[in-house]
């Protein structure tokens, strides 16, 4: 059984930075898509970011400029820095890892507090 184990959320001024990791607890396969969501209190699941196999990065636009997400392939790892953090930030991130099958993680929370 495949868990992608989550780490790096918690609590953070506004203008403060955070990096989010996610590992998986075991070699996940044909690995296509590696990403993050986030979802705020009443609000959808919204994508964050994510990161093909060959390296492309899409952002959301609310975060554009002021995160970064990368891959290790080799640790089948995926991370999330983000810069210059807003209230509006907060909430619960979620990795994502799309291949043969589809996993998601355990969620970590982000306070951005004003």
């Amino acid at each position: 059984q495949v868990q992608l184990v989550e780490s790096g959320g918690g609590l953070v001024q506004a203008g403060g930075s955070l990096r989010l990791s996610c590992a998986a607890s075991t070699k996940i396969f044909s690995i296509n898509i590696m990403g993050w969501y986030r979802q705020a209190p009443g609000k959808q699941r919204e994508l964050v970011a994510a990161i093909t196999s060959g390296g492309s990065t899409n952002y959301a636009d609310s975060v554009k400029g002021r995160s970064t997400i990368s891959r290790d392939n080799a640790k089948n790892t995926v991370y999330l820095q983000m810069n210059s953090l807003k209230p509006e930030d907060t909430a619960v991130y979620y990795c994502n890892v799309r291949g043969v099958f589809e996993y998601w993680g355990q969620g970590t929370q982000v306070t951005v507090s004003s």
